[in-house]
C-alpha cells in the first residue's frame, strides 16, 4: 500500500511515496517491479547502512552479510565491515561514481516507526536519508531504498535501536535478503 510517512521516521525526501510492506513476499513484488529497470543485476551495487554495536541498527550490516554469503559481489556495508555513520559518505561517494557508469544502487538501512509497522518494511523508488532517525545529517544514497522498521519511533530514538530485538532483526535480514535473490533471481557472476 502506497502511503506517505513521516519525513524522520522512515530517512526519506519528502516528496517520495513510500510503499509499506509487509514480509518476504510484498518486498520481493516490490523489488520485482523495480528491478524491471534493472537490465543487468550484475550491475546492482548494495549499500546496507548501520552498525554492529546497536541490535537495532544491525539490520542493514546483516542484510549485507547475508547476500554476500549468497553470493552477491558488489556489497558495502556487512557485520565484518559496517558502513556505520563514519563509513556512510565514503560509501555514497563511491555508489555515486557506479550510478554514473550506470550501476543502480539499493541502499538498506533500520527506521523506526509506528507499532504497526514494526517487523515490516518501508520501500520507495529513490534515496533514503541515513541517520534521520536519531537526528544525523547524511548524505541520500539510493535508486530504490529499503528501510526495515525495526522498532517503535518516540523520543529516545537511539534507545529504541539499542533495545530492538536481535530475533526480530535477524528475521527481517533473512526476509530482506530472500526477497532481493526473488526478485533478481539471475544473480550476477562472481568476479
Amino acid at each position: 500500500m502506497a502511503q506517505r510517512a513521516s519525513k524522520k521516521q522512515t530517512g526519506v525526501t519528502e516528496s517520495q511515496e513510500l510503499h509499506t510492506l509487509n514480509g518476504q513476499g510484498e518486498l520481493a513484488q516490490f523489488l520485482m517491479r523495480s528491478g524491471a529497470a534493472v537490465p543487468n543485476s550484475g550491475r546492482l551495487l548494495f549499500v546496507c547502512i548501520g552498525s554492529d554495536r546497536s541490535t537495532g541498527d544491525a539490520y542493514g550490516p546483516l542484510v549485507g552479510s547475508l547476500l554476500k554469503e549468497r553470493g552477491w559481489p558488489h556489497v558495502v556495508g556487512t557485520l565484518e565491515q559496517p558502513c556505520d555513520a563514519h563509513a556512510v559518505e565514503a560509501a555514497v561517494l563511491k555508489a555515486a561514481a557506479m550510478r554514473e557508469q550506470a550501476w543502480s544502487i539499493v541502499a538498506i538501512d533500520a527506521c523506526l516507526g509506528k507499532a504497526a509497522s514494526v517487523g515490516g518494511f518501508v520501500a520507495a523508488h529513490g534515496p533514503l536519508l541515513p541517520g534521520s532517525a536519531i537526528g544525523r545529517r547524511l548524505p541520500p544514497v539510493g535508486d530504490v531504498s529499503i528501510r526495515g522498521v525495526v522498532n517503535l519511533f518516540g523520543p529516545k530514538a537511539y534507545g529504541m535501536l539499542q533495545t530492538t530485538s536481535l530475533h526480530l532483526v535477524m528475521e527481517m535480514a533473512k526476509q530482506t535478503a530472500a526477497a532481493i535473490d526473488e526478485a533478481w533471481l539471475d544473480k550476477p557472476q562472481m568476479g
